[in-house]
């Protein structure tokens, strides 16, 4: 029997914004993936994640100013060794993942540099997930009942089934060479996005209106998502509601510290 696969990871880390996004304003930094939470930079925060994990092997990281990180010394080593690369971010997310998984290959764990409490327990569930379905792609999601119970206080986006809400995790484990047929349709989604109609047309119209209909679960909408793509994709509920913080804004940062200095506590008691 063979082990575990080893996984490359791509963190995305790419803003226009620079100095104007309000992350960085509120930190007063040139980027948001700069921005400190709890005193260490956002990304480096992710990468010590992805490190920490023993399935992850190469780092690759896409940013607009690659120069930025000649100034983050928790980095300095891992790029004289190799082991971390710097892509220059492409002009949309897709294709910044696109030119990613062309330079990285299959399988590819793509995550954001945002994503502040990333830990190896919810990387090793994406993971071992995709392994078990031997998915094609697969996409981490929290349940809205999961975050609710643990930060009402917060608000997330939630897509929603007919088995409940879910909020996006920023993790997506691209396993097999074929995954790239879905990061080529993510393009045409990004490109069509203020024609509604072609977007329509991309999804189907039978599919999109199921899902306004709240017709399906997300494990029967993720079915009639592979069929449409040619391609195994599936939806990987974590039971770790903190998966769903990301950093867009002030408040989250506020939130994220306030875990953080939870945790502390938890552990000095």
């Amino acid at each position: 029997m063979s082990g575990p696969e080893r996984w490359s990871a791509l963190v995305l880390a790419g803003s226009r914004r620079g100095e104007a996004d309000p992350v960085a304003r509120y930190r007063e930094v040139r980027h948001k993936s700069l921005a400190t939470a709890d005193g260490v930079p956002l990304l480096v925060r992710v990468v010590r994640a992805l490190l920490a994990t023993p399935s992850i092997g190469g780092l690759l990281v896409s940013l607009d100013d690659p120069a930025l990180l000649d100034g983050v010394p928790d980095l300095a080593g891992l790029r004289e060794s190799g082991r971390l690369r710097v892509l220059t971010s492409a002009a949309s997310l897709s294709r910044s993942v696109a030119e990613g998984f062309a330079a990285a290959g299959a399988p590819l764990l793509v995550t954001t540099a945002d994503h502040a409490l990333l830990d190896p327990a919810m990387i090793r569930h994406v993971l071992a997930a995709a392994e078990a379905a031997q998915a094609d792609v697969a996409a981490g999601l929290v349940a809205a009942a999961t975050i609710t119970a643990a930060y009402p206080q917060t608000r997330r986006t939630y897509l929603r089934f007919r088995d409940g809400g879910y909020s996006g995790a920023n993790l997506f484990a691209l396993r097999t060479p074929a995954a790239a047929r879905g990061v080529a349709f993510w393009e045409r989604l990004e490109r069509e996005r203020k024609q509604p109609w072609r977007l329509a047309r991309a999804f189907g119209w039978s599919l999109l209106l199921a899902y306004l209909l709240r017709r399906w679960t997300l494990g029967q909408a993720m079915e009639r998502v592979s069929a449409r793509l040619g391609l195994r994709a599936v939806a990987v509920p974590i039971p770790f509601a903190e998966a769903a913080i990301d950093v867009d804004k002030p408040a989250d940062l506020d939130l994220v510290e306030a875990i953080l200095a939870r945790r502390r506590a938890a552990e000095v008691a």
